[in-house]
């Protein structure tokens, strides 16, 4: 986005622990911090504030790119209580935001996970990945990786308004086919869906069936939910954009998470939309396995 700046930082650790027991993942990691793909719904937006930076324009114009993030990775790998378990890449900043072109800092550590034939997942909106099929297609023939693309919508409308900064949708779908036939495991993320934006049956089908076009080896899906600090900067632009939803938005997000009734309701839809369309779903799809060769390699390399 015009305006932004890389600031370089040095990270001390570079993998976080997530205990929680309904998420498919333990580990994460995400060598930058802000994004500027600018998605208004953005739940990682008050990590900025940990900064003493705001949750809106700061978070999408003031990245921090974690220079030393594959060094830090390559020793966190090699301490002998690490299990390899799977990693996920991109759960608090898209890991091909723009500042990649430049640092190729999940290229890197996507070496080190070559290296270490350590197990992991990406989530992205980027088309730079495209860039990473050798390695990702020689860390897949000894461990298991897969890439998800996070497609919500492929209205243009929706796409401009809601995610200003990030790749059109439809070149994400073609940067998923590209792996797919390139050996990778890649399917769409339906995430987030937004109330009265792109929760419709015929958006869902619009995607899932964009989707299988482009040969998405699996469907997932969730709906939006707003922390606090990421409602703050949601809110004015859902007022000016959506005015019609407010009174909506505010009965169904009086906490964080959608009420559970309703949530159930779209997510019935997304499982019509695979049926119709044949694809997977992401959460029957990816199961956990244990890394081939990860404890010969991971402790001599």
């Amino acid at each position: 986005m015009a305006g932004a700046e890389v600031q370089e930082i040095h990270c001390k650790t570079l993998l976080n622990r997530i205990d929680v027991p309904t998420f498919p993942f333990r580990w994460t990691l995400n060598p930058y911090r802000g994004c500027r793909h600018a998605c208004r719904y953005c739940y990682a937006r008050p990590t900025h504030e940990y900064w003493g930076l705001d949750a809106g324009r700061d978070f999408e114009q003031r990245v921090f790119a974690k220079v030393n993030a594959p060094q830090v990775l390559r020793q966190e790998l090699r301490r002998p209580s690490w299990r390899g378990e799977s990693i996920a890449i991109g759960t608090a900043s898209d890991p091909y935001e723009p500042a990649e072109t430049e640092y190729r800092l999940t290229r890197q550590i996507l070496q080190v996970l070559r290296d270490f034939q350590n197990p992991a997942s990406i989530t992205t909106k980027g088309v730079l990945v495209r860039r990473d099929v050798d390695i990702l297609s020689e860390l897949s023939e000894t461990a298991e990786v897969h890439v998800n693309f996070s497609v919500g919508s492929i209205d243009e409308g929706v796409w401009k308004l809601t995610e200003p900064g990030a790749p059109n949708p439809m070149a994400r779908l073609e940067a998923m086919q590209f792996l797919v036939e390139n050996g990778i495991s890649a399917g769409v993320m339906m995430a987030p869906l937004l109330p009265g934006i792109s929760d419709s049956e015929e958006n869902i089908e619009a995607v899932a069936q964009a989707a299988q076009a482009h040969q998405a080896q699996y469907l997932g899906a969730n709906v939006l939910f707003l922390k606090p600090g990421s409602k703050e900067w949601f809110m004015p632009m859902l007022r000016e954009t959506y005015p019609h939803l407010e009174q909506s938005y505010a009965k169904l997000y009086r906490k964080t998470y959608a009420p559970e009734e309703y949530t159930k309701g779209v997510l019935n839809a997304v499982e019509r939309a695979r049926r119709t369309w044949g694809l997977a779903d992401k959460r029957k799809t990816i199961e956990p396995k244990v890394p081939r060769g990860q404890l010969e390699l991971g402790f001599t390399a």
